[in-house]
């Protein structure tokens, strides 16, 4: 495993938002965004552009999944171009679980986004973020997902789904690991990423489970992301039916059974651990 530091600029990654504080008031940095990649060199640029717009300062740090595409390098070009300060790690270990355990060795900050390397985030991603953290009793938060151009109705159903299901059923994950905030601490007390405790798909909605033994998990209806345009080939690593409505009516207490007993039992069966969210066709393509 080896650590390179990208310098930055003069500008780095300190943004600010003049319409929130004076001029002669620095922002603080409070976050790190963790960015696990594997052959994403398709997206990577698309993605850095929109993290390089953030309103509030961030560290990068990115992990290399032992991607076979140039995506490592891509990175370190694209942000110094873009002035941002990234620390690349390599993780040989494959598996998205890997990955991300490697990355939140070394978060430091007091909050940790776990982004995508072919999703886009608007310029007030962190801002919104942090606004759902700083409430009192949130440990997480998750945004929901539009499609790449979405009219003002797209957004408004997207957000009104999101209010009612978490209302409905606050203590469950709805949403993906693209999308997912945490207060740094409240994860590590949760034990992390940590592929000895879950080393499966679907690993988004088990840190949630974890996460949410520690406080309150946030949504908010203008708190949102966008997977790039791509082909999308899910069906090998989807729980089944009678898994995902187990999960939805297993009370809060019992849901340590279904998580390590039912559905870690069936994913294994099934030998759906972590490394096979990257055996997607379009991953290979963009290998190739």
């Amino acid at each position: 495993m080896y650590l390179e530091s990208v310098a930055t600029g003069e500008t780095g990654s300190l943004f600010r938002d003049d319409h929130l504080l004076p001029p002669d008031r620095p922002l603080a940095c409070v976050w790190t965004i963790i960015v696990p990649f594997f052959n994403e060199s398709r997206f990577l640029k698309a993605t850095l552009e929109s993290l390089a717009a953030q309103n509030r300062p961030f560290i990068l740090i990115m992990i290399d999944n032992g991607s076979t595409d140039g995506s490592a390098k891509l990175a370190s070009a694209e942000c110094r171009r873009l002035g941002i300060g990234m620390t690349l790690v390599s993780e040989p270990r494959a598996g998205k679980v890997h990955a991300l355990a490697a990355g939140l060795e070394r978060v430091e900050t007091r909050y940790v986004a776990t982004c995508d390397a072919d999703t886009l985030y608007p310029h007030d991603y962190l801002a919104r973020a942090g606004a759902l953290l700083a409430r009192r009793g949130r440990v997480a938060a998750g945004a929901y997902y539009v499609d790449p151009g979405a009219s003002r109705l797209a957004h408004f159903a997207s957000a009104l789904h999101m209010t009612i299901v978490s209302r409905l059923v606050p203590s469950q994950c709805h949403t993906g690991g693209a999308g997912q905030v945490f207060c740094t601490d409240s994860l590590r007390r949760a034990g992390g990423f940590n592929p000895s405790v879950w080393n499966y798909v679907l690993e988004d909605h088990e840190i949630i489970h974890r996460v949410n033994k520690f406080g309150h998990i946030g949504y908010g209806p203008r708190f949102w992301c966008t997977p790039s345009p791509r082909p999308r080939d899910r069906d090998s690593i989807r729980w089944t039916l009678v898994e995902r409505l187990r999960y939805h009516f297993t009370p809060r207490v019992a849901r340590d059974g279904f998580f390590y007993s039912f559905l870690g039992e069936r994913l294994q069966v099934r030998r759906l651990t972590s490394d096979r969210i990257r055996e997607r066709v379009f991953q290979e393509a963009g290998a190739a």
